[in-house]
């Protein structure tokens, strides 16, 4: 099991891109290491890279090489986003996809040339670096296509599948990973061009996003266990979709303090952490973030002034002890056993839900799923199709089906892309 974090650098958040403090980089990723993390997600923004459409910043490209240089002499794997995109409220798009220049990232022909152009740039060079180990097309991306975003651009899943399936060769390098992430959107925002079947088949592996702040905190409690449980359902949910082996990476995992007090974090972080090894296919656990951000940085939501496992002065918070302490405790331990009970999920032709809104928290399949792990049956979730298949179920080892009667829409959920929201539509 690896264990890792999302890199947020103490000084100049992202911002210290544009004029990199390389002794605070190589002493932010020392005390993630010394905390027995084995890797790093890294953030490079997306204008600072290529601030024009035919220009790419070619020292930008050799300062993120460098920084996983710095993870890989501290023994950390270095794992790239490219397109930020979006990072903690704030958009990062280039200015020749908004306002005069206004275009669309996934259909214009000209504006994805530019992209794949990036994605191989950067792909090539990280691959002479001992530690990378693979590149994620951006962060959320799939949060600019659909509503709440203030200016999305749209696309139909058609034409995503094709985004995809243009960038994610350009990213491949041997053996390192090729993907792409999402905010829980995907499972959860019907109509939403992002499907839950690219998640689960596009990419060599399915990333998960798990936020408490977007309605199972508020709904079910802060303290409950189907708040504990939320990064186990996502993971269970992304499984259904695809090959029944697909590794499940849970990329971000955080502590908001907008619905948990910060004396409840650690113990918030160890439940929700043993309740996702729960998951056979999980193949990590990245938390949201290495360091606080800054406190002297205007206009972030207050929560994220407190996400990081160290505060913005480097000294460790109890979260990240507890963080560090599960690492230890857990990277050994042996694969979760197969589980023998399933929600079903009613798909289309395509294998995508034919109400994603009834998985969202407190919809009818999120309350069925979360009643059965309450009480201890371990469930898991298969697409109508698989359930329809007797030797289907025989191989996987379930007997046991769970069927939505009185279908209905997520109660909790709010879909926004800004997480400093303290209450519930």
């Amino acid at each position: 099991m690896k264990f890792g974090v999302d890199y947020t650098p103490s000084h100049g958040w992202f911002h210290s891109w544009l004029n990199p403090d390389w002794e605070s980089i190589d002493n932010d990723l020392k005390q993630i290491s010394d905390l027995g993390m084995d890797h790093v997600r890294i953030f490079p923004v997306w204008p600072y890279l290529q601030p024009n459409r035919t220009w790419i910043n070619m020292k930008g490209v050799e300062d993120v090489c460098r920084m996983v240089h710095i993870a890989g002499e501290h023994g950390l794997d270095a794992y790239v986003d490219v397109f930020q995109g979006h990072l903690s409220s704030f958009d990062f798009l280039p200015s020749w996809l908004v306002t005069w220049h206004k275009g669309n990232m996934f259909t214009d022909p000209e504006a994805v040339a530019s992209e794949r152009e990036l994605i191989s740039i950067m792909a090539d060079a990280l691959a002479k670096e001992p530690a990378f180990k693979g590149l994620t097309l951006g962060n959320e991306v799939n949060q600019l296509s659909d509503r709440p975003h203030p200016t999305k651009m749209t696309a139909t899943p058609d034409q995503i599948g094709e985004w995809l399936d243009e960038l994610l060769p350009a990213a491949k390098r041997g053996d390192d990973l090729a993907l792409y992430s999402v905010n829980d959107g995907v499972w959860f925002i019907d109509g939403h061009p992002f499907t839950p079947v690219q998640s689960a088949t596009k990419g060599d592996l399915t990333t998960i996003h798990s936020w408490v702040f977007n309605g199972i905190a508020q709904g079910y409690g802060a303290r409950s266990e189907e708040c504990y449980s939320y990064a186990l359902y996502l993971a269970e949910l992304a499984k259904a979709f695809g090959p029944a082996d697909r590794p499940v990476w849970l990329q971000e995992v955080g502590a908001p303090e907008n619905v948990l007090a910060t004396e409840d974090t650690p113990e918030f972080c160890r439940r929700t952490v043993e309740k996702a090894l729960d998951c056979s296919n999980l193949w990590g656990v990245t938390w949201w973030c290495s360091h606080d951000v800054p406190s002297d940085m205007a206009d972030f939501p207050q929560l994220e002034y407190s996400l990081g496992l160290f505060d913005e002065h480097g000294k460790l918070k109890p979260i990240g002890r507890e963080f560090g302490d599960i690492a230890k405790q857990y990277r050994d331990a042996k694969p979760a056993q197969s589980k023998s009970v399933a929600v079903v999920v009613d798909v289309d032709e395509q294998g995508n839900p034919i109400d994603r809104s009834t998985l969202g928290p407190g919809g009818s399949i999120c309350d069925m799923w979360m009643k059965l792990e309450v009480a201890g049956k371990r469930p898991t979730i298969v697409t109508s199709t698989v359930a329809a298949d007797a030797k289907e179920l025989e191989s996987r080892g379930i007997d046991e089906l769970y069927r939505d009667q009185t279908p209905y829409k997520a109660r909790f959920y709010s879909a926004v892309s800004d997480p400093a929201f303290e209450s519930v539509d």
